[in-house]
């Protein structure tokens, strides 16, 4: 799970200050306030992770861009390229992890990333790695910090030194402990590994931030739109793709691995039942299905909604459906330990079904598979108040823990952006609720109310007058 994030100079935000994160998180703001910043640059760390130039830096855009950020200029703050991109999260290992770093065997359970990027050259606009280092931690407790950073400049050097509390021992003398430049923005380089005793663990570290982002996914706020008829060829999609492009494929891919999940205190159930029972528990359908179009390699998917006798196709029920579909798929079809971020996963739903959604996303966060918790943190940017009065519903009732979701509202007056944590009691209150947060329904209904008695009295004496 990630524990907390950190990022400064990353287009509107100057610093968001250290975001604590829990297995709910929900990112609430205005438009433009930079709630959407904080997930795109996750997406752009996992891009550049999974791209396959080592030399790239930062991946901004490209055909193996998830994201498209532009250019350089568009991705620091204020277009300043003087000032450092500087950034830091950290995560909890999927298993404690066994380092050996000193000739003696260590244990970790939890890794904190620092990350620093600058741009060398404001013609060129060519961005290096300014530093970078790993902390690692152990029960809470820091026991080793590594990285590497820029050496002394010297005119056309990207020469590098190992950064460590831990003193590592040259193999053998010479070079003055310069490295050549990392991979990407997180990785030591093949020289630190060849110049260092003891300094093999450094390649564990560049592959746990790589199975870390293996396994975060991103739903964008525009899913694809539905189709009569889905093709798959029997692959196993990683999740259901940045625009739900992957769905069927992912539902029918867990058929075939006959996927079972199990919500607490009941039994295991297949994956489109799951899938099922979530949509009807929204209010959405009753039943759906996935068949096979003869003996091609094409499947549709049928429908069967409220008070209807026959089932139709996708495209021919509420758009609704087809927009939740993706969102439900993936919070139930990624692996354990994973992380999801979704924007906006209550568009084009009725009010009712997003409050309904809030229950649909604790099953995620609470369900069971192969015998244990998936351990799944989904982190939501939404403009939904009736998901958020869900989550304090619950709260109250004592079905969600008040430890286990983090708000917070993003605002931005031409200035940069700022985050604002909500404080949410035990009792599902929040404490400080920022002004404009949802507009004033309250103040609404005041003035209707009294327009509505300031005109039937105008109209009653009219009438006596008449």
């Amino acid at each position: 799970m990630l524990r907390n994030l950190r990022i400064k100079n990353f287009k509107g935000w100057k610093d968001t200050g250290v975001i604590n994160l829990a297995p709910i998180t929900v990112l609430f703001g205005s438009n433009s306030s930079g709630k959407s910043s904080i997930g795109q640059f996750l997406v752009m760390l996992k891009q550049t992770v999974r791209q396959s130039d080592r030399k790239t830096v930062l991946l901004l855009n490209g055909p193996q861009a998830s994201v498209d950020l532009g250019s350089v200029s568009d991705v620091f703050y204020d277009h300043k390229l003087d000032e450092d991109m500087e950034f830091s999260y950290k995560w909890d290992m999927d298993a404690k992890a066994e380092l050996e770093t000193t000739g003696e065997k260590e244990f970790y359970d939890q890794i904190e990333f620092e990350g620093d990027i600058k741009v060398s050259d404001p013609e060129t606009r060519y961005l290096e790695v300014n530093a970078f280092k790993y902390h690692l931690y152990n029960k809470e407790k820091l026991q080793l910090s590594v990285g590497m950073r820029k050496g002394t400049e010297e005119k056309g050097s990207r020469n590098y030194i190992l950064d460590s509390d831990n003193n590592f021992k040259r193999i053998k003398a010479g070079r003055g402990g310069k490295l050549t430049e990392p991979v990407k923005f997180y990785g030591f380089s093949d020289a630190a590994l060849a110049y260092y005793k003891d300094s093999d663990f450094l390649q564990d570290l560049n592959l746990y931030q790589e199975d870390f982002f293996s396994k975060f996914y991103y739903l964008g706020p525009m899913r694809t739109e539905t189709k009569r008829s889905y093709s798959w060829s029997g692959v196993n999609p990683e999740g259901v793709g940045d625009a739900g492009e992957n769905t069927i494929a992912a539902i029918l891919s867990a058929k075939k691995q006959d996927k079972k999940l199990r919500f607490q205190n009941t039994h295991y159930k297949d994956f489109e039942v799951i899938i099922s029972e979530s949509l009807k528990k929204m209010g959405l359908i009753e039943e759906y299905k996935v068949e096979r179009i003869g003996d091609r390699q094409e499947y549709e998917v049928k429908v069967r909604i409220k008070g209807a006798g026959r089932f139709v196709g996708l495209p021919d029920v509420g758009f609704g459906v087809s927009q939740v579909l993706p969102v439900i798929v993936q919070l139930f079809y990624v692996p354990d330990n994973s992380v999801i971020f979704i924007e906006q996963p209550e568009i084009h739903l009725h009010p009712n079904a997003q409050a309904l959604l809030a229950d649909v996303i604790m099953d995620a966060v609470n369900m069971r598979e192969d015998g244990k918790d998936r351990n799944v943190q989904i982190i939501i940017e939404t403009h939904s108040e009736h998901l958020l009065r869900r989550f304090q519903r619950r709260i109250s009732e004592e079905k969600l823990p008040a430890s286990d979701i983090q708000a917070y509202f993003a605002q931005n007056n031409r200035q940069a952006s700022k985050l604002e944590k909500l404080e949410v009691d035990k009792y599902g209150n929040i404490l400080n609720w920022p002004e404009g947060f949802f507009g004033d329904m309250e103040d609404d209904m005041y003035h209707q109310s009294m327009n509505a008695l300031s005109r039937r009295m105008a109209e009653r004496d009219k009438r006596d007058e008449q």
